[in-house]
């Protein structure tokens, strides 16, 4: 059974930075996709950053330059996300979430598997 806990999240000033961790059982990563979703109150839930099965990596265009995913994997199993000149607007929740890739469409489509979720607050 896939498991996914976040951990890292917590309140900073606009312009620091904060990393988030995704401790992520039972997945391969070369089956599966992974990605940090946000969600602010009352807005809809978006991707941030995405690893596809064959390791690349997709941002959404709010925190290109800002916002790094990486993964330790094999033993650790570890997906982070780094998250430097943070903006007020980056306030929210974030959820890793994974679900596997389709090689028939070559696409991330669903993903199954949610973790908890971390809070992150930035201030002005």
């Amino acid at each position: 059974q896939v498991q996914l806990v976040e951990s890292g999240g917590g309140s900073v000033q606009a312009g620091g930075s904060l990393k988030l961790s995704c401790a992520a059982s039972n997945i391969s990563y070369a089956d599966y996709c992974i990605q940090w979703f946000r969600q602010a109150p009352g807005k809809e839930r978006e991707g941030v950053a995405q690893f596809d099965a064959y390791g690349s990596t997709k941002y959404a265009d709010s925190v290109k330059g800002r916002f790094t995913i990486s993964f330790i994997s094999k033993n650790q199993n570890i997906l982070y996300l780094q998250m430097n000149r943070l903006k007020p607007e980056d306030t929210g929740m974030y959820y890793c979430a994974a679900g596997p890739f389709s090689f028939a469409s070559q696409s991330c489509a669903e993903y199954r598997h949610w973790g908890q979720g971390t809070q992150v607050t930035v201030s002005s």
